[in-house]
C-alpha cells in the first residue's frame, strides 16, 4: 500500500477533470492565511491509496472547512486583497458558436464575487452582507455593470478569474474582475461592477455606514485598482435614455420563477438576456459582443411585464462619466471601430412604461471560419 498526502491525490484527480497537464503547481500551492482573514490553508491529510490500480480505499478530510471550500479551484491571493478561482467552461455554458456566452460570463463573475466574499468570512444567505449589513436587514444589489471580452473561451477551456472589492463614493462599493484564460496566461476579458446598499424590508436605497464601511474596506486593495482604467472604454460613458420608438423591440418577456435569486428580485444576469432579445438577428448572424454596459433603475419582480427595445447609436454620441476615469493598468488595444457597431437598449415595464434598465452594447465583426 501507498500513502500519499491529499494534495497528491487532489492533484491527480483534478487534473485529470481539467485535462491538461500545464502549469500545475499554481492548482496546488499552500493557501497561506493572512492576519485579518479565515485561514484557508490546506491541511496535509494521509490517505490510503491501492499501489496496485490506485484506487482510494480509505481517506480522512480535514476537518476545518466546508467540503466546497475544499473542492473549490480558487483561494485569496497571497496579499489577501483579492480572491483567484478557476472554472471549466461546460457544455450547458456555451452557444452556437461552441463558445462561451456573455450570460455564462456574467454568471461566473457573480461566482467568483460571493465565493471571494465567503473566503473572508461574509454571509452565504445574501451577496457579501457584512455583519452589521445582517443585523439591520440590508443587502447589496448591483447599479451598474460593464463587462468587455476580448476573446470567449471556447467549450472546455479552462479560464481563471480575479476580483477584488474598493469604495465607491459615499453610497455605494465597486467590485473589479480580470479573466484569463488559464491555459495561455492571456487576458481575454475584463468588468467593472457598481453596489449599492438596499434595506430589504423596505426595498429603499440607503448611504454605506462608517461602520458597515470598516467591516469590508480591510478587505480591500490599500491603493486604488481598476480593472478597466482606459479613458475612452464604454464603462465611463453614460448611458442617454432611449428615445421611443425604437428601431428594434421584443414586447411582452416575462420573468421565469427560476430567474428570481436569492434576494427575492430577477437576477441582474437575466437583464443581460433581456437586452439582447432585441437585438437586430443580422447583427447576432455577422458580429460577436465585444462589450456590454447596464444601468440598473429598477427592481423586476416576479409578476412584471418586460419590453426590450434597442436602437443604434452613433459611437461619437457616447458622453465621458468624469468621476469613474482612472489611470493605472495595463489596457487591451480595441478593434478597429469601423468594424463596431453600437446600440442602446432599454428595459421598462410593459404596464407602466417605468424604466427598469438602460443598456449600451458594442459589437465586432466576427472573424472569418
Amino acid at each position: 500500500m501507498l500513502k500519499l498526502s491529499c494534495n497528491a491525490v487532489d492533484r491527480v484527480q483534478l487534473m485529470a477533470q481539467c485535462g491538461f497537464m500545464g502549469r500545475p503547481s499554481s492548482f496546488f500551492s499552500g493557501r497561506n492565511s493572512v492576519t485579518g482573514f479565515r485561514s484557508t490553508k490546506v491541511c496535509s491529510v494521509q490517505a490510503v491509496v491501492s499501489s496496485k490500480d490506485g484506487a482510494v480505499v480509505n481517506r480522512v478530510e480535514p476537518e476545518i472547512g466546508s467540503l466546497a471550500d475544499r473542492l473549490r479551484l480558487g483561494s485569496l491571493t497571497e496579499d489577501g486583497l483579492s480572491y483567484k478561482e478557476k472554472f471549466i467552461v461546460r457544455s450547458y455554458e456555451v452557444g452556437i458558436n461552441k463558445t462561451a456566452t456573455v450570460e455564462t460570463i456574467a454568471n461566473l463573475l457573480q461566482e467568483v464575487g460571493c465565493n471571494h466574499a465567503q473566503s473572508v468570512g461574509f454571509s452565504t444567505d445574501g451577496f457579501a452582507t457584512t455583519p452589521t449589513m445582517r443585523k439591520l436587514h440590508l443587502i447589496w444589489v448591483t447599479a451598474r455593470m460593464h463587462i468587455e471580452v476580448y476573446k470567449y473561451p471556447a467549450w472546455g477551456d479552462v479560464v481563471e478569474l480575479e476580483t477584488w472589492c474598493q469604495a465607491e463614493g459615499r453610497a455605494g462599493t465597486r467590485r473589479d474582475f480580470i479573466i484569463k484564460d488559464y491555459a495561455t496566461n492571456e487576458v481575454i476579458g475584463r468588468a467593472t461592477s457598481k453596489w449599492v446598499m438596499m434595506n430589504q424590508d423596505t426595498r429603499r436605497l440607503q448611504k454605506v455606514s462608517d461602520e458597515v464601511r470598516e467591516e469590508y474596506l480591510v478587505f480591500c486593495p490599500r491603493e486604488l485598482r481598476l480593472a478597466i482604467p482606459e479613458e475612452d472604454s464604454n464603462c465611463l460613458k453614460k448611458i442617454p435614455k432611449l428615445k421611443d420608438p425604437a428601431q428594434n423591440s421584443r414586447l411582452g418577456l416575462v420573468p421565469r420563477r427560476a430567474d428570481l435569486d436569492m434576494n427575492q428580485h430577477v437576477n441582474n444576469v437575466t437583464y443581460i438576456g433581456w437586452v439582447l432579445e432585441s437585438v437586430p438577428q443580422e447583427i447576432i448572424d455577422s458580429h460577436e459582443l465585444q462589450s456590454i454596459t447596464l444601468d440598473y433603475r429598477r427592481e423586476c419582480q416576479q409578476n412584471d411585464i418586460v419590453d426590450s427595445l434597442t436602437s443604434v447609436e452613433t459611437i461619437e454620441e457616447a458622453e465621458v462619466i468624469p468621476e469613474l476615469k482612472g489611470t493605472n493598468g495595463s489596457a487591451k488595444a480595441k478593434d478597429d471601430k469601423q468594424e463596431c457597431q453600437q446600440f442602446l437598449h432599454l428595459l421598462r415595464l410593459s404596464t407602466e412604461g417605468l424604466e427598469i434598465n438602460r443598456g449600451r452594447t458594442e459589437w465586432r465583426k466576427k472573424a472569418p471560419r
